[in-house]
């Protein structure tokens, strides 16, 4: 604090405040505070009770909101819940539903492709057996 003057001068006033503070004294309560606070108690006590309307008005005036908090994270989770899912639905995109086959319809597209192999393997086999081209020169013997 040597080096810096406001910061010196800044403690100074809260010393003076902390001074000031420490010398002020509470004032004594009147010798019937004590009645008059009794008979206003009486008196909220005996009035007929506030309609819904004003509890609920009072108590959004002069509550602290804890009651309200696990209402307030279950709505936040729902929405994000929602929020979410349509996201997820629209990124995803709509796809036109394919139609549900049957397993004969499947077992008949198998065998149709397994049929198409079988003939391909067969030309492929047949190839292989022919006899030599006619046209291409022999080697010749010895």
């Amino acid at each position: 604090m040597d080096a810096c003057p406001g910061c010196r001068e800044e403690f100074q006033q809260l010393q003076a405040t902390f001074a000031l503070l420490d010398a002020w004294e509470a004032p004594e309560p009147s010798p019937y505070f004590d009645q008059k606070l009794a008979v206003l108690l009486r008196e909220a006590q005996n009035e007929p009770p506030a309609g819904w309307f004003e509890r609920l008005r009072s108590r959004m005036m002069f509550n602290t909101g804890r009651q309200f908090r696990p209402a307030l994270a279950g709505a936040l989770a729902l929405v994000l819940l929602v929020g979410g899912g349509t996201f997820a639905d629209l990124s995803l995109g709509h796809h036109p539903a394919t139609p549900q086959v049957s397993a004969t319809v499947n077992d008949l597209r198998i065998m149709d492709t397994n049929d198409q192999a079988f003939q391909t393997m067969d030309q492929l086999m047949q190839d292989e057996n022919a006899p030599a081209d006619t046209n291409t020169a022999t080697p010749p013997a010895s």
